[in-house]
C-alpha cells in the first residue's frame, strides 16, 4: 500500500493503483450499480484531457516534459491500456467529480511512470495542478458526455437504417399479397401484407431522422466554463484553443456555446435525446406487438406471417416456437421508457448553477444507446429478414369475412352490403359467392373489382 493525503487526512491505496485517493473514497461512498462508469465516457473524458494538455502546452501553461508525459499517458489509455483502473461507479454523488478525478489520477499516476517516477509521486505530474488544468468538473463532464453520446448515438442511427431497408425489402416482396386489414382488432377492409410493412418503415425512417438531427443538439459544449459557467480560471487563449483541440481529436464538429452557464446547469438537451430514443421505442413495441399477433397460432390464430424460428419455445410444449425476438424488442422498449423517466426527473431536480445528477442521466442515456445499439440489428437479421408470408391464410381470411364489403358498397349500395355481411354471418358462404347468387355483379365484374391495387388504393369509382 501506499499513503496519500486529501482534505480529510491520510488514506491508503493499493501500490500498484495508478488510481489515487479520491477514487478510493469514490469506491468506498459509492458502491451502488456494481457497474463502472461507461467505456466511451472514460474515452471521452481522456481525450478532454489530452485536449486539455495539448491547449496547455500550445499556451505556455504547461511545462514540455509533464505535458508530453501526460499527452502519450491519454494515448496510452485511447489504445485501451489501464482499462481495468477506471472503477468508480457509474452513479456517484458530485456531479461527476469522482469520474473525472479517477481520470486524472489514472493519466497522473502513468504519465509519473513515464518520467521515471513512482506512483503517487504527485510533485511531478499532479492530477489537478496538471491532468486537470484550467479545468473543472464542471465543464469537463457535461462535455464528456456530450461527446460519449454522440458517439453512440452515430451506430445507432446507422442499424436504424438497416431497419428501414430490411421492412422496405419485405414491402417489395409483400407487394401483392391481399389480406385483411384491421381496425380495433376487427375486420376493416383489404391492404396488402406489403403495405403494413411499408407503414412500420416510414415510422422507423422518422425516428432515424430524428436521431440524425439531434446530434446537433449534443454539439454545443461549454468546455472552458470552469465551475458555473463563467470561465473562472480558464485564460482566454485556452478557451478558443481547447474547443479547436477537442475538434480535431474527435473528428466531431463541436461548438463552443455561446452562453456557457446554459449547459452547465441544464441538461434539457439530454431529455430531448431521450425522448427522441423513447420515441423510437415505441415505434419498436408497436411493430414487435403487430408482427406477434400476425403471427399468432400458427394454427389457431391469425397465423398470416411466419417469423424465422429461432429457439424452441417451451420445456413442456413440443413443437412450440415462441416469437422471441419481437418480445425482447419489447422488453428493450419497456427499459428504454423507464430510463426517459428517470433522465426526465434528474433534468428537472438540477439546482441553481449545477445539475448534481448529471451521473444518473449519462447511465440511463448511456443505456438506452447500447440497448438500441444490440437490439436493432438483433430485430432485422433474426427476425424481419426472415420473415415469411402465408398468402393462402391471408386469402382465406379475406375471402371469409366481410372485409371486401366496403370496396363493393361502393359499387352495390350500402344496404345491399349490409345484407350480405348478415347473410355471411348466417350461411357461412364467401362474399364473392353472395355477390353472385344475388346477381348484384358479375363475375367479371368482381374479378375487376377485387384486383389488389383497386382494393388497396382510391380508385373505385361508383356507379350510379
Amino acid at each position: 500500500m501506499r499513503i496519500e493525503h486529501d482534505l480529510l487526512g491520510p488514506c491508503e491505496v493499493p501500490a500498484d493503483a495508478y488510481f489515487g485517493i479520491h477514487t478510493v473514497r469514490a469506491r468506498e461512498n459509492f458502491h451502488l450499480t456494481g457497474q463502472p462508469i461507461h467505456k466511451e465516457l472514460v474515452a471521452a473524458l481522456v481525450v478532454i484531457k489530452k485536449a486539455a494538455a495539448l491547449t496547455n502546452l500550445s499556451i505556455g501553461a504547461l511545462a514540455p516534459d509533464k505535458g508530453e508525459a501526460i499527452i502519450a499517458a491519454c494515448d496510452e489509455i485511447l489504445a485501451g491500456a489501464l482499462s481495468n483502473q477506471f472503477v468508480v461507479d457509474c452513479l456517484q454523488g458530485g456531479a461527476g467529480t469522482s469520474a473525472n478525478m479517477n481520470v486524472n489520477e489514472v493519466i497522473a499516476n502513468r504519465a509519473i511512470e513515464r518520467l521515471g517516477g513512482q506512483k503517487g509521486d504527485y510533485r511531478l505530474i499532479h492530477p489537478l495542478d496538471h491532468v486537470n488544468l484550467h479545468q473543472s468538473t464542471n465543464d469537463v463532464f457535461p462535455t464528456a458526455v456530450r461527446i460519449a453520446a454522440i458517439r453512440l448515438l452515430k451506430p445507432v442511427t446507422e442499424s436504424f437504417a438497416n431497419l428501414q431497408s430490411a421492412l422496405q425489402e419485405k414491402e417489395e416482396e409483400f407487394s401483392r399479397i391481399i389480406k385483411a386489414g384491421r381496425t380495433q382488432l376487427q375486420d376493416a377492409v383489404p391492404v396488402t401484407l406489403g403495405q403494413e410493412f411499408g407503414a412500420w418503415a416510414q415510422a422507423i425512417s422518422r425516428d432515424r431522422w430524428r436521431l440524425y438531427k439531434a446530434e446537433e443538439r449534443l454539439r454545443q459544449v461549454n468546455i472552458g466554463g470552469t465551475a458555473v459557467g463563467t470561465g473562472l480560471n480558464a485564460p482566454r487563449s485556452y478557451i478558443f484553443t481547447m474547443i479547436e483541440k477537442l475538434r480535431d481529436l474527435t473528428g466531431i464538429s463541436l461548438a463552443r456555446t455561446d452562453y456557457m452557464m446554459d449547459p452547465t446547469q441544464n441538461c434539457d438537451v439530454f431529455v430531448e435525446v431521450s425522448g427522441l430514443l423513447k420515441t423510437a421505442a415505441v415505434n419498436l413495441s408497436k411493430i414487435a406487438n403487430d408482427l406477434r399477433l400476425l403471427s399468432s397460432g400458427p394454427y389457431t390464430g391469425l397465423g398470416e406471417i411466419t417469423l424465422p424460428g429461432v429457439q424452441a419455445g417451451s420445456s413442456i410444449m413440443p413443437g412450440k416456437v415462441n416469437p422471441v425476438i419481437p418480445e425482447a424488442v419489447n422488453q428493450v422498449a419497456f427499459q428504454i421508457i423507464a430510463n426517459d423517466t428517470a433522465i426526465t426527473l434528474a433534468a428537472m431536480s438540477g439546482q441553481l448553477e449545477l445539475n448534481a445528477f448529471l451521473p444518473v442521466i449519462a447511465k440511463n442515456l448511456f443505456e438506452e444507446l447500447d440497448l438500441l445499439r444490440h437490439t436493432l440489428p438483433l430485430f432485422s437479421k433474426r427476425c424481419i429478414e426472415g420473415i415469411t408470408a402465408n398468402e393462402q391464410t391471408c386469402r382465406e381470411h379475406l375471402e371469409n369475412s366481410t372485409v371486401m364489403l366496403t370496396a363493393l358498397t361502393a359499387i352495390i349500395g350500402y344496404d345491399k352490403g349490409t345484407e350480405a355481411a348478415l347473410i355471411l354471418k348466417e350461411t357461412g358462404k364467401s362474399i364473392k359467392d353472395i355477390i353472385l347468387e344475388k346477381n348484384w355483379m358479375t363475375a367479371a365484374e368482381l374479378d375487376e373489382v377485387l384486383k389488389p391495387e383497386r382494393l388497396t388504393s382510391p380508385s373505385i369509382d361508383k356507379k350510379h
